[in-house]
């Protein structure tokens, strides 16, 4: 089933029924649901969140009896339980990978220079994921991975100092949207920052490219009616509406991964 777009969405793909599962995981902790004051069943929901969902389409009007849905569905269960311990293990991993590299670094600050957080192994980048990362400090710009050139990173300086100097740091999937006035010079190879302020005057950056290039929409090779009149969405023509939307923002920062650079 399906209602609005979704309804017009499925005909122009060429499909007729549609069954929808949802893939349901525990929240693990994380700091979207309410606190303190709530009862229990509130409580209880708010455990719980949507992780995907599984769609199946058929060509022609088709009605699953219900022990087939009964069985569908605790085959989400499963899968959901699964997919948990799985989330579970890998966010231990990195946590224990993350207090390693901590250590590491902190250690490295004790013996070295600090710009041996940025030339040396483990460097700042192994803190998280992204594509560069780059230290200011006493004026000299140490840069590493893909990062904006000098004159770029003392424009951002420039920018925080302005805009966010009561910060003590910033995270953003875009700096367009952030409203950095530079964005666009950077193009789609620095579109996310993580910044840690140091001091007022000394920074460390982490930087990540568009996230486009990633993503991969099994449904664009559909060849549907190629007129479209403005009131049905064209399968294509919403596809690549979607990337020009997120070239030119990245992944977006996790908590943990604030909770490891700041």
């Amino acid at each position: 089933g399906g209602r609005g777009n979704s309804i017009q969405y499925m005909a122009n793909m060429g499909t007729t029924a549609s069954l929808v599962m949802a893939v349901i995981i525990s929240s693990g902790g994380e700091d979207d649901g309410p606190r303190g004051g709530s009862s229990s069943s509130s409580s209880s929901s708010s455990a719980l969140k949507l992780w995907g969902l599984v769609v199946c389409h058929h060509t022609s009007p088709r009605c699953i009896p219900f022990p087939l849905r009964y069985a569908c569905e605790f085959l989400m269960q499963a899968f959901g339980l699964q997919l948990n311990m799985e989330l579970q293990l890998a966010l231990q991993l990195s946590e224990k990978h993350i207090l390693r590299t901590q250590t590491l670094l902190c250690d490295m600050l004790l013996r070295d220079s600090p710009s041996g957080i940025v030339t040396q192994s483990p460097s700042i980048m192994d803190l998280v994921k992204c594509d560069g990362a780059a230290l200011y400090y006493h004026g000299k710009y140490y840069p590493l991975g893909v990062t904006p050139t000098e004159a770029q990173i003392k424009d951002i300086i420039e920018w925080l100092v302005g805009c966010h100097g009561d910060s003590t740091g910033l995270s953003t999937d875009s700096l367009a949207d952030a409203g950095y006035p530079g964005a666009a010079a950077l193009g789609d190879a620095v579109c996310g920052m993580a910044v840690a302020y140091i001091t007022t005057t000394d920074y460390l950056f982490w930087f990540r490219s568009h996230t486009a290039k990633e993503i991969k929409w099994g449904g664009a090779k559909h060849h549907p009616e190629d007129k479209d009149d403005g009131q049905k969405m064209h399968p294509r023509a919403s596809f690549k509406a979607f990337l020009e939307v997120v070239k030119s923002r990245s992944l977006p920062w996790e908590n943990a991964e604030m909770d490891a650079i700041t």
